[in-house]
């Protein structure tokens, strides 16, 4: 379904969890409270792929639209709203201490670091012609 929205989406969404696992392994053994760091860490990353798969659907929906006002003020108002829910969950988490907001912020900024691994994903998943790899049991006619 993800790949039928957008083909790329898939390696981004694969990026951005490759990411928040480098990030965990690493940095956890040099933080005191191990449990903070990683629930804000995988909020921010949960947050991240919600980002990346809504701004998929808010493009794809804007390309279906007729009007070119009306889609680009369309995708000026879901990017304001979705910024404002990433703000809205930020200050949940701080209110109620259920993660390290700074770690959550890096967790978040593992869809800008996704983005620009992507190409690189993407040749590894479909080789370099942009086509999916065939399976090793798969025959060719």
């Amino acid at each position: 379904m993800i790949k039928r929205l957008n083909k790329a989406l898939p390696a981004l969404l694969l990026g951005i969890v490759l990411y928040g696992l480098l990030v965990q392994f690493i940095g956890v053994w040099f933080v005191k409270d191990k449990l903070l760091y990683s629930t804000g860490l995988w909020i921010g990353i949960a947050m991240a792929m919600g980002m990346a798969i809504h701004i998929a659907v808010v493009i794809e929906d804007a390309i279906a639209l007729n009007g070119e006002n009306h889609a680009k003020n369309k995708i000026v108002a879901w990017s304001l709203l979705r910024y404002m829910i990433v703000v809205i969950i930020f200050f949940v988490t701080l209110k109620f201490r259920l993660g390290n907001v700074l770690m959550e912020f890096v967790g978040v900024m593992g869809l800008k670091a996704a983005a620009y691994l992507q190409p690189f994903i993407h040749r590894v998943l479909y080789g370099s012609e942009g086509e999916e790899k065939p399976s090793e049991n798969s025959t060719v006619i």
